[in-house]
């Protein structure tokens, strides 16, 4: 099992972000479409399968499951991947920044080989895997603050 962590402060109190964070229409950082898979509101058992560009130019589709939600503190998503499964974890924890309220956000992404071709790929492919993701991540990261700045101004 691999992980990668991304950790940053945003301009915004976890409740502010958490509605920004669960907007499924903003998941794809690139404005990719957005498909919701089942009805009702956004909770655990929520999934849907998002489309976004890959840094080569093609696309990547994935679909997404939220395992656990507990506002606004904690969000677990998982997500099947080819030979590997995915549980991404964002933790938004509030703390003071010179008398304004903004949230250290964690984004966690653990990969688990689901099948052997999944372990043969992470031990070739690991750390620059892991460097994709990391870069992924930080993309996501921005974009949930200049989301979360918007939507403030708005």
């Amino acid at each position: 099992m691999s992980t990668v962590a991304v950790r940053g402060l945003v301009g915004a109190s976890a409740a502010d972000l958490w509605p920004v964070l669960i907007d499924l229409p903003r998941r794809a950082p690139d404005g990719g479409p957005v498909e919701v898979l089942t009805p009702g509101g956004f909770g655990p058992g929520t999934s849907w399968r998002e489309t976004r560009r890959r840094p080569d130019g093609g696309t990547l589709t994935e679909e997404f499951v939220v395992l656990a939600a507990e506002p606004p503190r904690r969000l677990v998503l998982g997500s099947p991947g080819d030979g590997v499964d995915y549980r991404i974890t964002w933790t938004l924890r509030d703390v003071q920044r010179r008398r304004r309220r903004c949230a250290v956000v964690t984004v966690t992404v653990r990969a688990q080989p689901a099948a052997t071709s999944g372990r043969a790929v992470a031990l070739l492919l690991g750390g620059l895997a892991a460097r994709a993701t990391e870069k992924v991540l930080r993309q996501e990261l921005a974009a949930l603050a200049a989301a979360a700045c918007h939507a403030e101004a708005a």
